[in-house]
């Protein structure tokens, strides 16, 4: 149920030091073939770090046989020396795969990179290269769950998927709980197939997965510098899916890893999903349930159970979208708190004691719908990142 379920695929995930716990660090995924091609998307940040811009520049050739990642530091805003340490790595991964027990005959360009961790600082590299070479050595077709546990930063738990269609399937690992915005996330997801699909095949899959997924679950309005998505596949299944079957497969498992993300946010209490009913366009509907996500009087009432619908109409009449006050309504948890733009259902009547909300806003203006997933904002998430680089 992990990224080496698919045929084709080795995994690994070691200590190498990086982290003061002493947990897993350095996590690889290797594609043994037949076929090499990717796909990616990428933070939106215009501050990327130097493993994105060392991923996006390999990238653009739509093969890749490795992917290497490491927790501990996000070797983000480290300047020329970060992207030479972001070359380094990839060099030293080719290298030891080249002279492993299952040579493979790669350079540095086959090697997407990917860290998270604190911004600022660069990386140990005394540490990390050793640690790649120790992951060289423990790949197996089922170290798929190691890796998962190697990528994980303030991730309470390893996030792993398997979708299996009739001959080939999917298999991801994803990690993040802070930071979780629209244009991605603080996460780094590696996604495999064992389909046989073209690079621009795997593009198209991809992009509209993580639109309806990835890009809809919103934590805390914050956008990292080190957001990756990578979808590699390997062709080892024979199968060749249309286009239809593949961009299902790849959505199901990116929402799959997008509802585990939520549910590990830091210092979440409520899984909050929004459904915005009945708006003009998608775009209307999109702009409307990340506001109210981001709301942080929305969320602050309901990490206290308060079902002040005063305050998500509120947020909703901040927006650009299409829609007419007194013709908005408002549910939560089932129970139509707001008819018409005013007081509907008694409020007291809406339980909040479970961890599960959901908020439907019906804007009564055309037939588009969107759904956006979020989270309270509670006192463990103030303290975990106010203290999170000391």
């Amino acid at each position: 149920m992990t990224v080496t379920a698919p045929k084709g695929f080795r995994a690994s995930g070691v200590a190498a030091g990086l982290k003061a716990s002493g947990g897993p660090d350095v996590a690889l995924v290797v594609n043994d073939g037949p076929d090499a091609t990717v796909a990616g998307v990428f933070t939106g940040n215009r501050v990327k770090a130097a493993p994105v811009l060392w991923s996006q520049q390999v990238l653009k050739g739509g093969v890749i046989r490795a992917v290497v990642l490491n927790s501990g530091g996000a070797n983000a805003c480290t300047g020329t020396q970060g992207f030479r340490d972001t070359h380094a790595t990839a060099e030293h991964v080719a290298s030891v795969l080249r002279g492993g027990p299952k040579p493979l005959l790669i350079g540095a360009g086959d090697v997407a990179v990917c860290s998270t961790g604190l911004i600022g600082e660069l990386l140990p590299m005394d540490k990390l290269l050793p640690g790649v070479t120790a992951a060289v050595k423990q790949l197996a077709p089922n170290g798929g769950g190691k890796a998962a546990e190697a990528i994980m930063t303030t991730d309470t738990v390893a996030k792993n998927v398997h979708v299996e269609r009739e001959g080939w399937s999917v298999g991801g690992i994803a990690k993040g709980a802070g930071m979780l915005a629209p244009a991605l996330a603080t996460m780094l997801v590696v996604l495999t197939t064992d389909a046989v699909a073209g690079s621009e095949a795997l593009d198209t899959a991809l992009r509209e997965a993580t639109r309806v997924t990835f890009d809809r679950i919103d934590a805390d309005g914050c956008m990292s510098t080190n957001d990756t998505v990578l979808l590699l596949a390997s062709g080892a299944s024979d199968v060749q899916p249309d286009q239809e079957e593949l961009t299902a497969a790849v959505t199901a498992a990116c929402h799959d890893l997008a509802q585990q993300l939520i549910a590990d946010a830091e210092g979440a209490t409520k899984h909050i999903t929004i459904e915005v009913l009945g708006a003009a366009s998608e775009a209307d509907a999109v702009e409307v349930g990340r506001t109210v996500a981001r709301n942080n009087l929305v969320k602050t009432a309901l990490f206290g159970n308060d079902p002040n619908w005063g305050r998500i109409l509120a947020a909703v009449g901040t927006t650009s979208a299409a829609f007419t006050p007194d013709r908005v309504d408002v549910g939560v948890n089932g129970v139509w708190v707001c008819r018409g733009g005013a007081a509907a259902e008694d409020r007291s009547k809406v339980d909040l004691r479970g961890r599960d909300v959901t908020i439907q806003v019906h804007l009564h203006e055309g037939e588009m719908d969107a759904t956006i997933w979020t989270t309270d904002l509670s006192h463990a998430y103030v303290h975990e990142n106010s203290a999170y680089s000391t």
